[in-house]
């Protein structure tokens, strides 16, 4: 297994993010300094970064129905509810790909797989994420195209891809950016603060029939089709 390869199933982080522990020189092998990326790591070699001895994990991708009232962090100083009370204590360590903040619900993907991570993140790859939204009062369609075209916030320049009227309060939108609180600031900008927000599709995952608190395992196929708009974009890249 190479090496990069190896540090991210020890859940450093990506193939690409754990490179710069490489060249760096903070990666050793059986004690010797290696900062060659294309070192191979051998059955019953000892791999440490620092002082710790990492070891591969199982790979674990999951989604989760996050509730209302829970943070998406491992530990909270207030002693908040988070959402790792929902998952099983006996998973190998898992990290939240993109966040939903205490008051939002919804999807959320919990992963170990920091290539995975890196495909539903990274900007270029624009994954769709798709939340339905009551507001306090009416909305007026005539803010949908300045929803549609965008403007700053804080954060920067947020736009929306698409928004559906559902009824006077209740809309669908849909945004590939991942801006910090972007749909509740856009909304308030125009006057309107949210009163609840859902998150129903992460890119082809969509929240179906699950209940609030409720997780469950993605198949091979559904983990290849959240992976497709990367490898979609690298092959456009080799092509170039």
């Amino acid at each position: 297994m190479r090496l990069n390869r190896f540090l991210a199933s020890a859940g450093l982080g990506s193939r690409r993010s754990v490179e710069a522990l490489i060249t760096s020189g903070q990666v050793r092998i059986n004690g010797r300094v290696v900062t060659d990326l294309a070192t191979q790591v051998g059955e019953g070699d000892a791999v440490k970064v620092g002082s710790r001895l990492l070891h591969t994990q199982r790979t674990l991708t999951a989604v989760l129905n996050k509730p209302r009232g829970y943070v998406c962090t491992a530990s909270d100083e207030r002693d908040r509810r988070t959402i790792f009370d929902l998952l099983p204590p006996s998973w190998p360590r898992v990290h939240h790909v993109g966040r939903l903040d205490k008051e939002s619900e919804g999807l959320l993907v919990v992963t170990n797989d920091g290539d995975l991570s890196l495909a539903l993140t990274h900007p270029r790859f624009k994954i769709d994420k798709e939340y339905e939204v009551l507001l306090d009062k009416p909305f007026d369609a005539a803010n949908r195209a300045k929803l549609l075209c965008g403007f700053h916030i804080i954060g920067g320049r947020a736009k929306l891809e698409r928004v559906e009227i559902l009824g006077p309060q209740h809309l669908r939108v849909t945004l590939n950016q991942g801006i910090k609180r972007q749909i509740r600031l856009m909304l308030y900008e125009l006057g309107y603060e949210v009163e609840r927000l859902v998150r129903v599709r992460i890119g082809p995952l969509r929240i179906g029939e699950m209940r609030p608190g409720e997780w469950r395992l993605l198949t091979a196929r559904e983990i290849a089709a959240l992976r497709a708009p990367a490898k979609m974009a690298a092959g456009r890249g080799a092509e170039g």
